[in-house]
């Protein structure tokens, strides 16, 4: 099947169901309609590549607690590499000084209500507000009670507090610990697994750990190959590279 053909079927399908006689039940109202305009498809443009060397929200601070925090997360070992090699924290800078960091995809009027554990986060707090006061937050608290900031703490130490975290077992501030630390969890896991179009999954290791072929058109070369190792190559939004 050539998608040349699949469009011309398509066209004259649209043409001739235009102009059929529309059939309902005895008492229904009928009205048909002829003409008009006809359908076009738009044209989608990809995203723009994050640039790795472009820092869009976070400070030199905040970007080296993140790497910090991200790499416990997700941690290099033999399977693939850690969390910042895979340019999680370029992802996260670049999604933050966007619409998603600026949260226009949630309600944010208020009134700010506490939330039973099924509802999650009911927080008026937009992703790059939560990230700017929770790190500043952190920092406070690992100042305080440890003597060094997250990033200088040993690995032990780091692994630790972040299971505190997750407990809801630290008191930062404003800004609950636990909350803080499935924002962090989330995120990172997306710039893991998200197309490298967007500064994550760089070289699509993520994809190829887990064995995902990526954003490909279609899987025609692969159907009659039945019962081999495939070994499809993933593909980006952008092509392979």
């Amino acid at each position: 099947m050539k998608r040349r053909s699949v469009l011309k079927a398509g066209l004259v399908l649209i043409t001739t169901s235009a102009a059929a006689t529309i059939y309902r039940p005895a008492g229904a109202a009928l009205r048909v309609f002829n003409g008009g305009a006809r359908w076009h498809a738009k044209a989608t443009l990809p995203p723009v590549p994050a640039a790795p060397s472009k820092r869009m929200f976070l400070s030199d601070k905040e970007f080296a607690q993140i790497k910090a925090i991200f790499d416990r997360l997700i941690p290099a070992d033999e399977i693939s590499v850690s969390a910042s090699e895979a340019g999680c924290v370029v992802f996260i800078d670049h999604q933050l000084s966007g619409d998603y960091g600026q949260g226009s995809w949630r309600y944010r009027a208020g009134p700010e209500q506490q939330g039973t554990a099924a509802q999650g986060d009911q927080s008026l707090k937009s992703p790059a507000e939560l990230y700017r006061a929770g790190l500043a937050e952190l920092d406070a608290y690992c100042r305080k009670t440890l003597d060094a900031p997250f990033e200088a703490l040993s690995v032990e130490q780091q692994d630790e507090l972040l299971e505190s975290m997750e407990q809801g077992q630290v008191r930062l501030g404003n800004v609950p610990s636990d909350i803080l630390f499935k924002q962090l969890l989330a995120n990172v896991q997306e710039g893991y697994f998200a197309d490298p179009v967007y500064g994550g999954n760089k070289d699509m290791v993520g994809w190829k750990m887990i064995g995902f072929p990526g954003s490909r058109y279609d899987y025609r070369d692969y159907v009659e190959q039945r019962g081999q190792k495939l070994n499809i190559i993933p593909v980006s939004i952008i092509g392979r590279v």
